[in-house]
């Protein structure tokens, strides 16, 4: 960190972000508090404060850690060679048993060494007394005991374990726990390792063949996930799974009493494999060091943040479920607004936003904002222009040119020609679909929309059309793309009434889409989020071009 001077710097100002200015005030640097704007300012709804003693930061040297370094310090995390187990059963089914038994089907190729005080060998594995007795150092320690125990196996590591992950519950998230997880804490300092959890069920990584999500896909993705809560990592991973995300990897940090979420960010950051990062996080308990790292990258990543414990009740939740001081949503808002991270409200849309930075690059040089809307269903299209206006998309209706080559395809009665496309199955089944490459070839033609979202209602489809209608109107849309590549974003809305073909011509025809790096939505409501986000992460970036 370098001194620049003392020209005003804007931060963030919450209860559970320690701002520059108050860390400085806290270590007696800074001789006054922070100036606060009077009442009504606009600054201070948005949660900002100005204070003229703050210095600027400059992220270099050795403020910011190599990358190379980083990826090196945290492998035996992700990729670990060798495993061990503490807490696996000889007479009963535990979560150390179940976790060798996920290990071995998701194809870990490591050794993987049961540690137990008695027993010679555990689900076909030769068993080891303590860590001390395994024949290698252990990259990944598995810890499934009563709290009260743990501390101890810590600190029989006796630097012989790189990372330790602690399942065991009864820490700091439970007042009587506080103190023995500062004793964890102690524990794993003296050991030489790092701690993930307590409280926490792990990693999720395909690349090291690690898991804590059964039937996890061993396929290696480009989405980077970091979640407080194990439960709600698990429904991330299973439930972004079946909308077609796939993860480089997906870790929870429970209590986060060493490990967190800013020290996975950065990693996450230096990953080459991963493209874009979601945060489900509750609290941080050094929210300095995330807003630097956020400031730093300058969202050359999109990062996604689930925040939970945004309301003074949810706070009470978070601080009963992970021990968390969540802190004033203000932060959360302004956070977003200087470092460009995308907060999002519900597990529904972060993974929507994730699935569309996944498939799309972002364009900056023309910033999401002009949508066409192409599919059967007039009510479903007026809805969405509504929503999509109230997010800020705009869905404007053709201009002269693009409407003289619409009437110009004489379509059948009952087409709407103008945005959004209102087209009958009976329209669309025309040319076995492929009336749909002249509809949208006449737009382009004419038009520069940034993305085109098209919608089908699967009913209408499964069992009352002749040929693959859906396969043809995919190819015609993919046809049309490479004729005006690079021209705009497209993605897919499938709605389904839930019966079971439907559902099942739905699944296959998804897998499809995804296959050509096409995202698919449930419905217009989900595809307006993604595309919201993307357009407010391209605006963010381009606004940043030039910026020293």
């Amino acid at each position: 960190m370098q001194r620049i001077g003392r020209s005003p710097a804007r931060v963030c100002a919450g209860t559970s972000f320690e701002t520059p200015a108050r860390s400085l005030e806290r270590r007696g640097k800074l001789q006054q508090p922070p100036l606060l704007p009077k009442e009504g300012c606009p600054r201070q709804r948005a949660g900002w404060f100005y204070c003229p003693a703050v210095l600027r930061l400059r992220f270099g040297g050795g403020e910011v850690n190599d990358a190379k370094h980083i990826l090196e310090s945290f492998e035996p995390l992700f990729a670990p060679k060798t495993i061990a187990v503490v807490g696996a059963s000889a007479t009963s089914l535990a979560a150390a048993n179940t976790f060798i038994r996920r290990m071995r089907e998701f194809g870990y190729p490591g050794r993987i060494f049961p540690i137990h005080p008695s027993a010679d060998a555990l689900d076909g594995l030769q068993a080891y007394r303590s860590v001390a007795d395994t024949p290698e150092p252990i990259d990944y320690l598995y810890i499934s005991v009563p709290a009260q125990h743990v501390p101890k196996m810590l600190a029989d590591a006796n630097g012989r374990v790189r990372f330790a992950q602690v399942i065991s519950s009864g820490f700091g998230e439970v007042d009587e726990g506080k103190a023995l997880q500062e004793e964890l804490v102690r524990a794993a300092r003296a050991g030489g390792l790092r701690l993930l959890g307590p409280n926490c069920l792990g990693m999720y990584s395909p690349r090291g063949r690690v898991t804590f999500v059964e039937d996890g896909s061993t396929e290696v993705g480009t989405v980077g996930v970091i979640s407080q809560s194990g439960g709600l990592g698990t429904d991330i991973v299973r439930r972004g799974q079946v909308r077609g995300i796939r993860f480089s990897a997906a870790v929870t940090v429970g209590n986060s009493a060493d490990l967190g979420p800013s020290d996975l960010l950065e990693y996450y950051l230096a990953d080459p494999q991963t493209r874009v990062i979601g945060i489900y996080m509750e609290a941080v308990r050094d929210g300095r060091r995330l807003f630097e790292l956020l400031q730093a990258h300058r969202a050359a990543k999109p990062v996604v943040i689930l925040k939970g414990g945004r309301t003074q009740q949810g706070r009470m939740a978070a601080a009963s479920h992970t021990g968390a001081l969540a802190g004033d949503d203000r932060v959360w808002v302004a956070l977003s607004r200087q470092t460009g991270c995308l907060l999002v409200d519900t597990l529904d849309q972060f993974l929507d936003t994730l699935l569309i930075f996944q498939a799309l690059r972002p364009r900056v040089d023309a910033p999401t904002r002009e949508i066409v809307m192409f599919g059967n269903g007039g009510g479903t299209s007026v809805l969405a222009t509504d929503l999509f206006s109230r997010l800020g998309l705009d869905v404007t209706p053709f201009a002269g040119p693009t409407l003289a080559a619409m009437r110009a395809l004489k379509l059948p009665p009952g087409s709407s020609i103008t945005n959004p496309i209102d087209t009958p199955v009976g329209t669309l089944q025309q040319e076995e679909g492929k009336i749909a490459e002249k509809i949208l070839d006449a737009i382009f033609a004419t038009a520069n929309p940034q993305a085109l979202v098209m919608h089908l209602n699967m009913a209408a489809f499964v069992g009352r059309t002749r040929g693959d209608v859906l396969g043809n109107l995919m190819q015609a849309a993919l046809r049309v793309e490479s004729r005006y590549p690079g021209r705009a974003h497209f993605l897919l809305v499938l709605r389904s009434d839930g019966w079971p073909e439907v559902e099942a011509r739905k699944r296959e025809f998804r897998d499809q889409a995804l296959a050509l790096g096409i995202p698919v939505y449930d419905e217009m409501m989900n595809v307006g989020w993604a595309l919201a986000a993307l357009a407010q992460h391209e605006r963010f970036v381009a606004s940043r071009r030039d910026l020293p």
